[in-house]
């Protein structure tokens, strides 16, 4: 089956009796469809006229940007592009066997950066990949950048492609492509030094690039065979803070903008408050974990502010070792009846203390016997995404049968939380 192939039209769409579910999309004004960037872009003008396998040509007027209602059978309508890859910190080659095969799977695909907010390391894209990038103006992207040293980065990704970022990244800039970057920060590999190098690189690029993510690189107790890292300890977390906090405060002299972000888990670590919202300036890395806590607390107050009632009921909450003490901050502030329980990652190892990564079984054992109150919440992103299951492949319902209490999970929404305080679920 052709991946333009269509699966089903919306209910408003124009074509809507003139061409059925199964036909294919060939073209669009005289340009070839191959995916679904193609797609999106030569739909965009008002005045179209579409080629389809059965149909024929039908032209179609409708409003500019409007969305002709069309669905494929794949959301691409291409294969995803893999990862090239084999980074010294991959986080998926840290995973144990016998987990579902799709969380095996390295995506790296342009269009799934642009679509969707996932990061990219620009290293399997073909020339012709690239200059589409720039015709088609295909803005904001979002991309791995690591490091700007082209020896150290092609060394960390173990490709030599990965030198030559700087080059990529200025031909983006000056066909006016916004980038959000991020910088997994590796000890002794791209910190210190190296880091400011990358910092002070990337700053050249603004305002192309619009946002830079700092993160701590995250290890897990399977690293057989792997390259030795060495994971974040406070001190060395509370270094990069401040050397990353010191140059965003020199960009926002020069750019008016503090455009390096540290993020939740790093200033976790370091054991250092969470900055005030002002200083996440809209929260541009919000999806790469920076601001996500302030961002709740926030919410939380005005929620507050707007609720005469308070949480009544004694009740639980679960969470990775990091935000443990974060979230008693949040349960005292809403005058809560709340036990917190920090949940040691025995799955992936101790060094992995993020909330994401818990899994069913982990919480299970450690809180079998436990006083959980008449319900316990736990945080949305432990779940896969859209379902009630755990890394492990536990439902959300096996874990309250086997601990006798609802679970209820919570998005990172002050609102939300503050109605599961009070449950209402």
């Amino acid at each position: 089956m052709s991946f333009n192939t269509i699966a089903c039209l919306d209910e408003d769409c124009p074509l809507a009796g003139l061409v059925q579910s199964g036909d294919e999309l060939l073209s669009i004004n005289g340009h070839p469809i191959h995916d679904v960037l193609d797609y999106k872009f030569y739909a965009y003008d008002e005045l179209l006229t579409l080629c389809f396998r059965d149909a024929g040509e039908i032209e179609v007027e409708k409003d500019e940007g409007e969305d002709l209602g069309l669905n494929f059978e794949d959301y691409l309508m291409d294969n995803a592009t893999h990862c090239a890859n084999k980074c010294v910190f991959c986080f998926i080659d840290q995973l144990p066997k016998g987990l579902r095969n799709t969380l095996y799977f390295k995506d790296d695909d342009a269009r799934l950066s642009f679509l969707t907010g996932n990061y990219i390391t620009c290293t399997n894209l073909s020339e012709r990949e690239l200059q589409r990038i720039c015709d088609l103006r295909v803005s904001p992207l979002n991309i791995s950048v690591h490091a700007t040293d082209g020896e150290l980065r092609a060394k960390m990704l173990q490709n030599k492609r990965g030198a030559e970022i700087m080059d990529i990244l200025h031909r983006f800039a000056e066909a006016g492509i916004e980038m959000e970057c991020q910088v997994v920060v590796c000890p002794g590999w791209n910190d210190g030094a190296q880091l400011q190098k990358t910092m002070e690189d990337l700053s050249a690029l603004y305002p192309a690039v619009n946002s830079v993510s700092i993160v701590p690189v995250g290890l897990t107790c399977h690293r057989e065979g792997l390259t030795a890292l060495t994971p974040f300890d406070e001190e060395s977390a509370r270094a990069t803070v401040s050397q990353v906090e010191a140059y965003a405060r020199q960009c926002l002299e020069k750019y008016n903008t503090l455009l390096f972000y540290c993020s939740d888990e790093l200033y976790l670590k370091a054991q250092l408050p969470i900055p005030a919202e002002e200083d996440y300036e809209g929260y541009p890395q919000l999806e790469n974990g920076v601001g996500l806590l302030r961002l709740l607390e926030e919410e939380l107050r005005y929620a507050l502010e707007n609720e005469d009632e308070r949480p009544a009921k004694p009740f639980s909450i679960a969470t990775g070792v990091s935000a443990a003490p974060f979230m008693e901050k949040l349960c005292a502030l809403a005058g809560a009846d709340a036990r917190v329980y920090a949940i040691e990652n025995d799955f992936f190892g101790h060094t992995v203390d993020v909330a994401g990564l818990i899994t069913g079984g982990d919480l299970l054992r450690q809180l079998r016997g436990r006083d959980l109150g008449e319900f316990l919440l736990i945080p949305l992103v432990m779940l896969r995404h859209g379902e009630g299951v755990f890394l492990d492949d536990i439902t959300v319902d096996q874990l309250s049968e086997s601990l006798g209490v609802p679970v209820y999970p919570v998005d990172n929404d002050g609102d939300a939380l503050l109605s599961a305080m009070l449950g209402r679920m």
